[in-house]
């Protein structure tokens, strides 16, 4: 199985969160990168809101890939949710999401940022990764599913 190359914070992942709009996802997104990676979060959901308007992130099979250009950053970093139920967005093909992954890329660099999109794209488009994604345990389950590495979780 392959693993993300982009860096994962094991505090970004949330497992079975409980959202009941898109509104509330970006919001849950904007607050994880604020706590994971010390960013901004007003400007993280409005950055996500600006990139949503142009169309919707949700790509199919019931996976959403919100992705957002910050400029404080100096790589791309993902944040992952998994919802306990699937909620509207939009998505291209009608179906409701549970599985959201938020890309963050740096302001300058856009190769850097579509090739991690490109390489997001590729990975969540596998099914079986998808079904192991919904079918893991923990937070530290999806992260060793996304990573390929084992979190650290305080206790």
């Amino acid at each position: 199985m392959e693993y993300l190359s982009v860096y994962i914070d094991p505090a970004a992942i949330m497992a079975s969160a409980t959202v009941l709009s898109k509104q509330q996802i970006f919001t849950a997104l904007a607050e994880n990168a604020a706590q994971s990676y010390g960013l901004d979060a007003d400007l993280v959901l409005e950055r996500l809101h600006d990139r949503e308007a142009i169309g919707s992130t949700g790509f199919g099979g019931s996976v959403a890939i919100p992705h957002a250009r910050i400029k404080q950053l100096d790589k791309c970093v993902g944040l992952f949710i998994r919802l306990a139920e699937p909620i509207g967005f939009d998505a291209h093909d009608g179906q409701d999401v549970d599985l959201i992954f938020g890309l963050l890329s740096p302001e300058q660099g856009s190769a850097n940022h579509l090739k991690a999109l490109a390489e997001v794209s590729r990975f969540l488009r596998d099914e079986s990764v998808v079904t192991k994604l919904r079918g893991a345990a923990s937070e530290d389950a999806l992260y060793a599913l996304l990573t390929g590495q084992q979190g650290q979780q305080a206790a």
